[in-house]
């Protein structure tokens, strides 16, 4: 019995996918590669959830092993790594029998199969990079964005990701950064101007500022910050708008709407019609609040959709954007020596760069806990992406230096922790190294400091809310001194919290400062509660002073 292409052709094409999958599933031959791929795919376009995932991967799975060499067989084998990684993220922390995972490994070795099969293959090599990236393979991961770049297949995402992922190992000198992000006007499309309104000239009653972000969510880190500045500000001078880049809101996205006079959602929006959107609305200021992070609309501000362009919050380095105006700093993180090597004008803040909006609820000073059990807990709970063989060999040291010490690393992510586990293990400390999930409530997560002694900080990709968390909840934070803005960001927390005694020069120095803090307890007691005390009052949290600072810097370049 032959099947009937046109009409899956017709069904699919009216995506009509339940009627699909019946029609297909009650075939009673085994369907051709071609159709099988289609019938998982309609699984995953009609309800994306474990049981479609399950399904789907199993006939992608199938439709590859059965056409290895072709390109039917290709397609089946992108799909599956596609689908392999939106099972290990819509699992996450529930992932308990490890199924996911199993999946990840499984697309690894298809990869390399598949390699020798086809060799350099653009769209498998663009797609594997999604399955090393929850592997946590951050090695293989650059060398993939690399190898896209030189054969001339990088576009604006991943050529924009390629820079970003730079920022977490010593691959690149503050030059490279420079000059890579430069060639991002390459990617970025020139609108002609006669497909674009021209900025208006006239002058607004009030001052118009606005913000752009994809990330603007009750998950995000940046709106902690954001709020410093937008939930008290003076509506009768400055007029302000969120541009939001999502099409998933939630309440902390309708909580910031409510901070702001327009918000305007522009995911669905091509470039032409945001940028003649935005620009109607004739804004004196704009801040990017994504850089090369995220789902970013660099584009936008490459075409200039304000009067004044500003790079702030969400990446701490160049964009390299011709017509990115400024970049907001302070001077612990870019030098007055090194302008140069940022293709924004530098602004400083007084104090520092950004400030934390602080937490709801009451702060409780903690004892240290080795008080009571009497061994030292190290703890560091940025992303693991931050997690390099530098800093794994650096903390293996200070484990070793400290007896009976226990270091805990919980990601604000669900990575796979397998290399980390064979660098400890090589290292001799993994028995002193636990691994806590992601935490499904924010509060658990903030609970989790007080089991914690001494935060260690990862280099050179620093923490920053993290370090704004622990520091909250009264734990120091050892961090080291870096080379660019991104890298010193644990450096102006620290000096901002007069906590200069806590920032090493090198590895060396930060082994010497957390084996010396560990092992003078009073001395570490004494730490903690001027840190507690403190915490508050500091530029770190004082959001009125920030607030003030910030309007004043934007009356000067407005």
């Amino acid at each position: 019995m032959k099947i009937n292409t046109q009409e899956v052709a017709k069904l699919f094409q009216e995506k009509k996918y339940s009627e699909l999958i019946f029609f297909l599933e009650s075939f009673p031959e085994k369907l051709p590669s071609e159709i099988l791929n289609i019938l998982a795919i309609s699984r995953l376009l009609r309800k994306k959830d474990e049981e479609s995932l399950s399904k789907a991967l199993g006939e992608f799975k199938e439709v590859y092993t059965r056409e290895k060499h072709t390109q039917t067989g290709l397609n089946g084998l992108i799909n599956f790594f596609n689908s392999a990684a939106d099972f290990y993220d819509y699992l996450g922390y529930q992932d308990t029998s490890n199924r996911a995972t199993g999946y990840l490994k499984e697309s690894v070795v298809f990869f390399k199969e598949a390699e020798s099969y086809f060799g350099y293959e653009k769209r498998l090599v663009s797609v594997a990079i999604r399955v090393f990236k929850r592997l946590n393979d951050l090695d293989t991961i650059l060398e993939f964005y690399k190898k896209l770049h030189e054969k001339g297949d990088s576009t604006l995402s991943i050529f924009s990701s390629w820079i970003f992922f730079n920022n977490y190992k010593y691959n690149w000198e503050q030059k490279d950064f420079l000059s890579y992000s430069k060639l991002l006007e390459n990617y970025c499309p020139n609108i002609p101007k006669d497909k674009i309104y021209d900025i208006p000239n006239n002058k607004n009653s009030k001052i118009k500022i606005g913000f752009l972000s994809s990330d603007i969510n009750k998950a995000h880190s940046i709106t902690f910050f954001l709020k410093t500045v937008l939930d008290s500000y003076d509506k009768e001078k400055y007029e302000t708008y969120l541009f939001l880049n999502s099409n998933v809101e939630d309440e902390g996205t309708k909580l910031f709407k409510k901070y702001v006079d327009h918000s305007i959602n522009i995911s669905q929006l091509n470039d032409i019609d945001c940028i003649n959107l935005i620009r109607k609305e004739n804004l004196d200021m704009i801040f990017d609040l994504m850089g090369v992070t995220s789902t970013n609309r660099i584009a936008l501000f490459k075409n200039r959709i304000a009067k004044i362009q500003i790079s702030w919050l969400g990446y701490c380095n160049t964009t390299g954007i011709n017509n990115m105006d400024y970049l907001i700093s302070d001077k612990n993180l870019i030098y007055e020596d090194e302008h140069a090597l940022y293709s924004e004008k530098i602004l400083y803040l007084p104090n520092i760069w950004n400030c934390h909006a602080g937490l709801n609820f009451e702060r409780n000073h903690s004892p240290a806990p080795s008080i009571s059990n009497k061994f030292i807990t190290f703890g560091s709970f940025n992303n693991f992406n931050k997690i390099n063989e530098n800093v794994l060999k650096t903390w293996a040291i200070i484990l070793k230096n400290i007896n009976g010490s226990k270091l805990i690393l919980k990601s604000s992510t669900k990575k796979e922790t397998e290399i980390f586990k064979n660098t400890l293990k090589k290292f001799d400390v993994l028995n002193s190294v636990v691994f806590l999930p992601t935490a499904k409530f924010f509060q658990d997560h903030l609970k989790l400091y007080e089991n914690v002694d001494i935060a260690l900080d990862t280099f050179p990709y620093n923490g920053v809310t993290t370090s704004f968390e622990a520091i909250w909840m009264g734990v120091p934070v050892i961090t080291m001194k870096g080379y660019n803005f991104n890298s010193r960001c644990g450096e102006s927390i620290n000096k901002n919290i007069q906590m200069k005694n806590l920032i090493a020069q090198n590895e060396e120095e930060y082994i010497s400062i957390a084996t010396n803090l560990s092992r003078n307890k009073n001395q570490l007691i004494e730490v903690r509660k001027k840190l507690f005390d403190n915490a508050l009052s500091s530029p770190l949290f004082n959001k009125k002073e920030f607030n003030k600072n910030f309007f004043e810097l934007i009356d000067k370049v407005k």
